[in-house]
């Protein structure tokens, strides 16, 4: 699996993984300040105390057990054999469980369109297909962005949080949540301050979605049994209210 390990100690803010993303996916050259269907990487900036600045990317994490692709009832989202997870829009039915269910907000919906679709990062899975890096890795001036092995790439942020102690937080975002993701991050501010969500369990998400997903089939069939009912009942109510008031009329003619 293919995966990418984003140092924030390197990343200087410049935006070419953004741009690189939105020329790679034809997607419009404005810049949404947050993750939408037409933006699916963001750059954020924070302040630390001391008056730095660092910069945060936001994209996909690309988890190894997709939520998403759990709770999709037409397997629209599926995890390649790549690492990226990818969306099939010819499948989509427009149900947004994938927006519920993904831990880190990541599928967005193209609201202004007539026929809209959800949108967000593919790990240019064409390109890594191909043999290829991701646009945003060869773009960064400074290597902040790394692509390769995800195993590989676990054993580069291990080996710098382990060479240079004082200068990284002594953890690998990504590594272990929700299962693990093909994205992870290195940080010399804790992740919490960053905005990353520390409160994610280690166990992949689709573990607990299938426990609600699998009763949908029972939801449905009982819904139907409901309005069926209903249909009967509303039904039969009129014909004997048209009953009646023919037998009314027979009684009056006679």
């Amino acid at each position: 699996m293919k995966g990418l390990l984003i140092d924030i100690t390197l990343c200087i803010g410049c935006g070419a993984c953004v741009e690189a993303c939105k020329e790679q996916n034809n997607l419009p050259e404005k810049v949404d300040p947050v993750l939408t269907a037409n933006t699916w990487a963001t750059l954020e900036t924070h302040e630390k105390p001391d008056g730095e600045e660092v910069y945060v990317r936001r994209l996909c994490m690309h988890c190894e057990d997709p939520a998403c692709a759990s709770v999709c009832p037409v397997a629209a989202f599926k995890k390649t054999e790549t690492g990226a997870v990818i969306y099939d829009i010819k499948r989509c039915i427009g149900c947004r469980y994938c927006m519920v269910a993904c831990p880190f907000s990541v599928p967005k919906y193209q609201w202004d369109k007539a026929f809209p679709f959800v949108q967000k990062c593919i790990l240019c899975y064409d390109q890594i297909k191909d043999g290829e890096q991701t646009a945003c890795a060869k773009a960064c001036p400074t290597e902040a962005t790394l692509f390769g092995e995800r195993e590989d790439l676990l054993r580069i942020a291990k080996d710098r949080i382990r060479k240079n102690p004082d200068n990284y937080v002594p953890y690998i975002y990504g590594e272990h949540e929700v299962g693990g993701t093909s994205v992870m991050f290195l940080s010399n501010v804790p992740f919490e301050e960053l905005g990353f969500r520390m409160d994610l369990t280690k166990k992949p998400l689709p573990s607990t979605t299938w426990g609600v997903m699998s009763l949908v089939p029972n939801i449905i069939s009982l819904g139907g049994l409901a309005l069926f009912g209903t249909y009967w009942v509303v039904n039969r109510r009129i014909k004997l209210a048209k009953e009646k008031v023919e037998l009314e009329e027979n009684e009056t003619e006679e």
